[in-house]
């Protein structure tokens, strides 16, 4: 085969042949084989001689993720090869989204029927296509059943009732065709005790009460679901993925033993059951989290005798409350976003992305509600997640991923299981302190910035107006449980730019000095990490001029008028400038806390010390603790003049 080129070049045409590949040879043509040494050698010349290795880090679910996976990391592992098959890793259904749909299912915020109803009518005209509110924000349940109109026969329902699925379930049951309603309106006492909402009743009685509501729902409303089992509020919480899935299986065996006990049918009980997650940031992590639920609830079910049907898993699912931050609030939409991406791929059914303005104490916002909504609307017409059956499918990081997330999940809930199930490890304490135990150290890891919140602790715009956030009480015990306060990760940083702006109002300005040694080029790195690391505690970064000597340094520090200065330079001129400044600065100004940016070595550490530097800051301070003192000594000067 040959190709005719023209080159027109001087007034005269001329031909060129020349031979193309034959499509038989393109056929034939092979890359040449990679092995695992040569990725890594290829990687290293990029690390510059740093090993593959040092890119590995430890998750919070004890995961140790390599920078490289192969077949080699699942081949020892029989893998379900088609969605709807097997322990359900690639999902319930073997055309995945192509044969059934996730549900749309935003919460409405609505004080009453009318109201709910309007937002219920333009919300499904606007894409939505499960009924989803909170039932407990309403004045009133007793017209519901009227005012949800027609909706409910096309539209299935997506509700945590809480204390009202009772009163909700009645109402709709008196209509003439309730057997047409379909979707859930489930609770679970375990998680409204473990989020302290139980009103003063015990779990025990939480379940008898809950018993007659099953039966009613059965009976009038065949078709809905109504036990849930919600690992939502644990989440929230500060747990990491394996507890999540632990909790949430433990939760549901919790369920289940007790209808099976009042002598239900197995397969009944299993109908009627819906599993709730919250989606974090850890994108893969919280893949394979999904993925690992539907192949842990299979097992428990098959344990329990069930059919292949009952073993099927059906998951409700939100974006995190917990990653969530009120400072640099369009962020959110971008956390969002990537947690419903990682949602959907993980196969749910059920989907609520939270608005960006979310932690506000009146979340109901116009914007905030349609550009969630469209985000899910996004991600099925323009993604295009509907046209592919389980995307996640036969990665072997994922494939990984799911593995050691359901051996680990399993793990823990035989160890919950030893102690007598989940009603009892939450009455214990037990569950509340494992969760602590994570929750500490993701604090720790936050305070001294190893993990990023974007515009919180890290990138933090001071002149950035925040969301109003809810003022939170502290949750007293419900029913003999310790609750499980539900927080966002970043309020710690929060309270520090509150600190701040309550010094601003009383005329005080959180400010520290710079002291920049030399030219710009020898000091920039170092003003420009500190003026980085004062940000998310609203405390300006003022900077000096070039200093060259002690006087130059005091004359700045005189018209700068801060209490707090960093000295910042290179390590030669730290060597060469630093300590005659530090020592002229602390005779002529006592009060002056100075530190210096960097960690020089112990034998040098001592001199700048004895010299007058009270503190040393670097990547590996404690960024919190160090604004949060900067901040407190601030107040009592300005409390002292």
């Amino acid at each position: 085969m040959t190709a005719l080129f023209i080159n027109e070049g001087r007034g005269t045409l001329s031909v060129i042949w020349q031979p193309i590949m034959s499509l038989k040879n393109m056929m034939e043509a092979r890359f040449p084989e990679q092995t695992m040494e040569d990725w890594k050698q290829n990687a290293e010349k990029t690390l510059k001689g740093k090993s593959v290795e040092s890119l590995s880090k430890t998750t919070y679910e004890n995961i140790k993720l390599k920078p490289l996976y192969s077949k080699e990391d699942v081949e020892s592992r029989i893998l379900s090869q088609y969605p709807g098959e097997g322990d359900f890793r690639r999902g319930s259904n073997a055309g995945g989204y192509l044969s059934e749909e996730w549900k749309v299912a935003q919460k409405i915020s609505a004080l009453t029927t009318d109201e709910l109803s309007e937002k219920l009518l333009a919300a499904t005209e606007k894409g939505q296509t499960a009924l989803s509110f909170h039932p407990d924000q309403l004045e009133d349940l007793k017209e519901i059943s009227q005012k949800v109109g027609g909706l409910y026969k096309n539209h299935p329902f997506c509700v945590e009732a809480y204390h009202n699925q009772k009163l909700l379930i009645e109402e709709l049951a008196k209509l003439e065709d309730s057997e047409k309603i379909s979707g859930y309106i489930a609770c679970d006492p375990l998680a409204i005790a473990a989020a302290a909402k139980l009103n003063d009743r015990s779990i025990d009685e939480a379940y008898d009460q809950w018993i007659d509501t099953i039966s009613l729902a059965a009976e009038k409303i065949p078709k809905l679901k109504t036990i849930m089992a919600d690992s939502a509020v644990y989440h929230n919480g500060g747990a990491n993925a394996v507890q999540e899935l632990a909790f949430a299986v433990a939760s549901g065996v919790n369920h289940l033993q007790y209808f099976l006990d009042k002598g239900r049918n197995l397969e009944d009980i299993l109908s009627k059951m819906v599993f709730k997650f919250s989606i974090g940031s850890n994108f893969f992590m919280e893949i394979a989290k999904l993925r690992a639920a539907r192949v842990l609830w299979s097992k428990v079910a098959d344990a329990y005798g069930a059919s292949e049907d009952s073993k099927k898993m059906v998951i409700s699912a939100e974006t995190s409350f917990f990653s969530k931050s009120a400072y640099d609030p369009y962020v959110n939409m971008l956390r969002a976003g990537n947690e419903a991406f990682a949602a959907v791929l993980g196969g749910v059914q059920y989907l609520h992305v939270s608005p960006y303005n979310e932690p506000e104490a009146n979340s109901d916002s116009l914007l905030g509600d349609r550009i969630a909504r469209n985000t899910q609307l996004i991600l099925k017409e323009e993604v295009h997640l509907l046209k592919v059956s389980d995307p996640a499918g036969g990665s072997w990081y994922v494939e990984h991923l799911t593995n050691e997330l359901t051996e680990k999940a399993w793990a823990l809930f035989l160890e919950i299981e030893d102690r007598e199930g989940m009603a009892e490890a939450l009455k214990s304490g037990w569950v509340q302190e494992q969760i602590s135990q994570v929750l500490e150290k993701r604090k720790q890891d936050i305070e001294t910035r190893k993990q990023s919140i974007i515009g919180t602790n890290i990138y933090a715009n001071l002149d950035d107006k925040p969301l109003q956030a809810k003022i939170k009480t502290v949750p007293k015990n419900s029913g003999g449980i310790q609750p499980i306060p539900q927080i966002r990760l970043s309020e710690s940083y929060e309270s520090l730019r509150r600190a701040s702006e309550n010094l601003s109002r009383r005329g005080i300005s959180p400010k520290a000095g710079l002291i920049c040694l030399g030219p710009l080029k020898d000091h920039k790195a170092r003003a420009d990490f500190i003026t980085g690391f004062l940000a998310p505690g609203a405390i300006r970064a003022v900077k000096s001029e070039s200093v060259e000597d002690p006087e130059t340094a005091a004359a700045f520090i005189k018209e700068s008028n801060c209490r707090h200065y960093f000295i910042c330079g290179s390590n030669e001129q730290y060597d060469s400038m630093a300590l005659p400044i530090i020592k002229y600065v602390k005779e002529a100004f006592p009060d002056t806390e100075l530190f210096l940016a960097g960690l020089p070595e112990n034998s040098k550490k001592s001199e700048y010390t004895e010299a007058g530097v009270k503190g040393f800051v670097h990547i590996k301070s404690n960024c919190y603790e160090t604004l949060l003192g900067l901040l407190k000594e601030l107040e009592v000067a300005s409390n002292g003049q």
